[in-house]
């Protein structure tokens, strides 16, 4: 049983899919047209003195996702095809998956829990290890999986197979950068001496400058940016650098985990940083710059195991993610940037085309 934190309050809510008739198409949609706002794209109206604010944008992709295997399966892949058209799947199973084998199968898995008729496209990734090796980049960019994702070993949920030394899989990620397969980063160091709170700014430091100054044409994904520090060097990056954020890094700080007792709904990794951070990473998000885009980095658990003395890391954000993502762009006043962030910059940076429905939210009362 996957839950959430009860919250009540205005907010967004997402009203349906459509597609709006255009060169004599009909309109289509996945919620009565009765129950469709009809405002333009990325705009919020008012519809009257007391009529709800609406807002339509194309519909989003999730560039950062964890769906799990298994059973489960059958519970979050709809979940994420509800609202999202493609995802970038996340590769840190029981065990990982390291192979474009594995990676194609589990795809297969997927598209067999989702529900008849849907065209949701699950955007594989390969677990990067030491021992990944040129030939599979090779194998993995010709079966077309999307990206490798790098781990460092300890740093999250399922990472211990991860790099231990950037060095050892050097091969690997020259074959990468040779043929424009993006990497995308976990950026934490694990050292243990180092304070828990600094941990993505030190490997942004120490790890990621100098692997691009040796490879300065890989494609990077610094992916759910946390701090100020993470913000400001992917905005001064070159174009090949990018981030995801997460709605919960563009709402909550570190307070979140300690209100009224410990709250293990707001545990992630990267953890909750300080206020500052959190205005930062909002501000980035918020800004229009494509450099930064949607990732929910939604990563569901067993309520037994997020409840616990020792409790996994992760907020399962899937059914709600594109409601908070509007609140937070509304409290900047920047809901006319929500449709570059969700739906446009992260399809460029993968030289996919954007999306064509549209998604249709409407802002109200709510409880999550």
């Amino acid at each position: 049983m996957i839950t959430h934190s009860a919250r009540q309050g205005s907010g967004w809510s997402i009203l349906g899919l459509s597609l709006s008739a255009t060169r004599g198409r009909q309109h289509h949609s996945r919620q009565p047209p009765s129950r469709l706002a009809s405002t333009s794209q990325a705009t919020a109206q008012a519809q009257g003195t007391d009529a709800p604010r609406t807002l339509s944008i194309l519909q989003p992709d999730d560039w950062h996702l964890h769906l799990r295997d298994g059973a489960g399966l059958h519970t979050t892949a709809p979940m994420s095809a509800l609202h999202f058209h493609r995802a970038i799947i996340m590769p840190n199973l029981t065990p990982p998956v390291t192979t474009t084998d594995q990676a194609l199968a589990y795809r297969q898995r997927i598209q067999a829990a989702l529900p008849s008729g849907s065209t949701f496209q699950p955007l594989m990734t390969l677990y990067l290890t030491d021992s990944t090796t040129a030939a599979e980049v090779q194998r993995a960019h010709d079966a077309g999986i999307t990206a490798f994702k790098l781990y460092p070993a300890g740093a999250t949920t399922n990472s211990d197979s991860g790099v231990t030394e950037l060095r050892k899989c050097w091969e690997a990620l020259d074959a990468m950068a040779k043929c424009r397969m993006p990497l995308l980063i976990h950026g934490e160091v694990t050292d243990p001496a180092i304070d828990f709170f600094d941990r993505e700014k030190v490997f942004i430091e120490t790890r990621l400058k100098p692997l691009l100054r040796q490879l300065p044409d890989l494609k990077v994904v610094l992916e759910h940016i946390t701090t100020k520090d993470a913000a400001d060097f992917v905005m001064g990056a070159p174009a090949n650098v990018a981030a995801t954020v997460t709605p919960q890094h563009m709402l909550l700080n570190r307070n979140a985990l300690f209100l009224g007792g410990l709250r293990p709904h707001s545990f992630c990794l990267p953890i909750l940083k300080r206020e500052e951070h959190r205005r930062a990473v909002l501000a980035s998000a918020t800004s229009g710059s494509p450099k930064f885009f949607l990732g929910t980095d939604s990563a569901p658990h067993p309520r037994n195991a997020k409840e616990a003395s020792c409790g996994c890391a992760g907020i399962f954000s899937a059914p709600i993610a594109l409601a908070l993502y509007a609140e937070a762009f509304d409290s900047v006043g920047a809901l006319d940037k929500l449709e570059g962030f969700a739906s446009r910059h992260g399809p460029a940076f993968y030289g996919l085309p954007p999306n064509t429905l549209q998604l249709h939210l409407v802002s109200e009362e709510c409880q999550l």
